[in-house]
């Protein structure tokens, strides 16, 4: 694992989003109405951006950095709002983005889409940023590991 992470979460999941379409085209879809798998795609959507919101108003409230590819710029440990929920609600948001999109695409197969992502984030993006922030705030992010999960 390198020493910062190197692709913005948001590309990521951009790119895995067009690999999704893309399968699209190979994968069995699941017959259901327009009207239906809409609204669930919207509402998992919806979720999704009260996720990412959240995140991104809980470190800019705690005026720290919100810069994914430099986590080391962290000037304050976030544990109020959303992040008592998760500790990584911005990549939870992602997530949801991408089941969304799997649900909207109409495919059980393209929910191989979000695993990927949780798979990279957890490997690249999240084991990085945990480490820097075990060496900026010791105890104070082992208690908060302790009590908060990871992902939901």
């Amino acid at each position: 694992m390198s020493g910062k992470p190197f692709v913005p979460p948001p590309v990521i999941a951009v790119m895995i989003g067009v690999l999704m379409w893309w399968a699209q085209s190979f994968v069995p879809v699941v017959e259901v109405p327009a009207a239906p798998r809409i609204a669930v795609a919207t509402a998992i959507a919806l979720v999704a951006l009260v996720f990412d919101l959240a995140g991104l108003y809980a470190f800019r409230r705690a005026r720290t950095s919100i810069n994914p590819l430099h986590p080391a710029r962290a000037s304050a440990l976030v544990v109020t709002g959303i992040y008592r929920v998760t500790r990584n609600p911005m990549y939870v948001g992602l997530l949801l983005l991408l089941v969304a999109w799997a649900v909207y695409l109409s495919s059980l197969w393209l929910l191989a889409g979000p695993l990927v992502f949780i798979l990279y984030m957890n490997r690249f993006q999240i084991g990085v940023e945990e480490r820097v922030l075990f060496e900026r705030f010791p105890e104070e992010y082992a208690a908060y590991c302790s009590r908060v999960r990871r992902w939901l």
